[in-house]
């Protein structure tokens, strides 16, 4: 009887150890979800081992969009004034060409505000109605982002979604013969 009980005990403890740890999860996968399993939005990355780039692969300043969910990386050219965004992936690292247009950019300036639309000017390996280049000629932004006072935010929709990241308007990286050259 003794032994029965024994056992039956033992065997009632695995299954409660076993349905407990089946219902436990790691902590570093606590609040994670998978692109899969969330709006671009809702992405959150843990911090173990996660990589933060410094510059995008165009030694341009990055912009975090959807917390990480994809990155804009802003490149000014300091000779003819131009400022491009190109839309990266997560890790900053792969093009991501979007359906839009255009993108905007919102400068704040001396209490007032002012709006840039940097024009699609796809990639030759952008697919057909999609870019991941954005660009402006209008030297005003370019001077603007100099500007000691300056906020700027970058505004542009991806899949339907809203994505506005902030850009850091004194901290941004210039061309300074890094620019890879385009032939479209």
């Amino acid at each position: 009887m003794m032994k029965r009980n024994l056992t039956s005990f033992l065997a009632l403890s695995f299954c409660i150890v076993t349905f407990t740890l089946a219902g436990c999860k790691n902590d570093a996968d606590q609040g994670t979800k998978t692109f899969d399993e969330a709006a671009p939005e809702d992405v959150t990355m843990d911090d173990h081992g996660h990589d933060h780039p410094s510059e995008g692969p165009h030694h341009g300043s990055l912009i975090e969009l959807g917390k990480e969910a994809y990155h804009g990386e802003l490149v000014h050219n300091e000779k003819s004034g131009a400022i491009t965004i190109y839309i990266l992936d997560g890790a900053a690292k792969a093009a991501v060409p979007i359906k839009a247009k255009s993108v905007l950019i919102n400068i704040k300036h001396d209490g007032k505000g002012q709006q840039f639309t940097l024009a699609a000017s796809p990639e030759k390996s952008d697919p057909e109605g999609q870019s991941s280049r954005f660009v402006t000629e209008d030297k005003a932004l370019g001077e603007l982002l100099h500007e000691g006072d300056t906020s700027a935010r970058l505004v542009l929709e991806i899949d339907g979604k809203s994505f506005t990241g902030e850009i850091d308007a004194h901290d941004h990286d210039h061309d300074h013969g890094h620019d890879e050259k385009h032939t479209d």
